[in-house]
């Protein structure tokens, strides 16, 4: 995957735009994987992500739409917890459309919607999670959620890393394109590895430093620095990991080793303000317990005024950005977490896969 310093993934796959959805009853794969706080829905801009598909797809006569997702962890049971119900009057807002509540992704009750929907409407199906062989690929299961339809788009990047029936195995059964998000993230994350305008930054927080070294060890081949905080600078000096120079480990804490320090703060902006490139993936604290979130939102002020070409992904990542009303801020935004750090990290892709053209 790696040609001395330049990365090369492009990957080819069917696109949307290639497609012909006239009269065709299509299933769009979104990711509405959202978090729900007292009935207020965090992470709208996962919402956001599909709208260009939709209004694309509405846009061709005779189109019927459904959109279907996961919502947590209902274990393949049906749990109103996790209910894709409750996201129907954000959705309302966001499509401009109005948004029918399937209680199944599979079916009769599907059926039966499609053949009454109308023409300004969008279907909205029930958390494929609620069947436990989503998660397991099952190919009954695959089957079934591709019955109803004509045609399936993928536009929920962040699973294309999972070997799910609502991503990989109902492309087994139906003609499958890449929405318009979906493209965008392939061409952005893209864009910050094949010869990255330098001096290019890699910031990398958050835990569990066995799933961030290949991304790691890839940005060592590239970047110019590679700035290294949250958990997984613990891990790091606990396991007495050996980096080259490029691998700036803070020189000092807040609290138990809950945050960056003062000096590292410092000398993480230094390098920040003089960088063309920068890509973050994780907090660099435990930035939902202040004081400790100070490193995230002093480095996340300093990414923003640095002038540079800026990505930034994960939940988290995406979360203090939505609550600081900066999305707008950042060059761009990607919904996945796990997805990002995969695709970067070059390994393969199932979700893509399943889509790519077969030369």
């Amino acid at each position: 995957m790696i040609h001395g310093p330049c990365y090369v993934k492009f990957m080819q796959i069917k696109k949307i735009q290639d497609g012909n959805f006239e009269g065709k009853k299509v299933l769009v794969r979104a990711d509405f994987n959202v978090g729900i706080v007292e009935g207020k829905i965090q992470e709208k801009f996962k919402l956001e992500a599909c709208k260009e598909t939709v209004a694309y797809l509405a846009s061709q006569a005779g189109t019927k739409i459904a959109l279907t997702s996961h919502l947590g962890r209902p274990d393949g049971k049906e749990n109103l917890e996790f209910s894709l119900a409750q996201l129907v009057d954000e959705l309302e807002k966001i499509l401009n459309k109005k948004i029918v509540f399937v209680s199944d992704c599979i079916g009769e009750k599907v059926a039966s919607a499609l053949a009454t929907v109308k023409e300004d409407e969008v279907l909205l199906l029930e958390n494929v999670r609620f069947h436990g062989d989503e998660e397991t690929n099952g190919e009954k299961f695959s089957q079934q959620l591709s019955e109803n339809f004509d045609v399936f788009v993928n536009e929920a990047f962040s699973v294309c890393h999972r070997n799910q029936a609502s991503v990989t195995g109902i492309t087994r059964y139906l003609p499958s394109y890449g929405g318009f998000w979906l493209q965008k993230e392939l061409e952005n994350l893209d864009k910050v590895v094949n010869n990255p305008e330098l001096p290019a930054t890699a910031i990398i927080g958050g835990a569990k430093i066995e799933t961030k070294l290949p991304l790691l060890n890839l940005f060592e081949t590239i970047y110019t620095n590679i700035l290294v905080g949250g958990k997984i600078a613990n891990e790091a000096f606990e396991e007495k990991i050996q980096f080259s120079s490029k691998v700036i480990l803070p020189v000092d804490f807040a609290g138990d080793r809950l945050d960056i320090g003062e000096k590292t703060i410092q000398i993480f902006k230094e390098i920040i303000a003089g960088s063309k490139v920068i890509v973050w993936n994780g907090p660099l604290g435990k930035f939902e317990q202040p004081p400790f979130d100070k490193g995230t939102r002093e480095i996340l002020a300093a990414v923003i005024s640095s002038g540079a070409y800026t990505l930034i992904g994960g939940g988290e990542s995406v979360q203090v950005l939505e609550e600081n009303k900066l999305m707008d801020k950042i060059s761009f935004v990607s919904t996945g977490g796990g997805a990002m750090l995969e695709y970067l990290s070059g390994n393969a892709m199932p979700g893509l896969e399943a889509l790519k053209i077969q030369n």
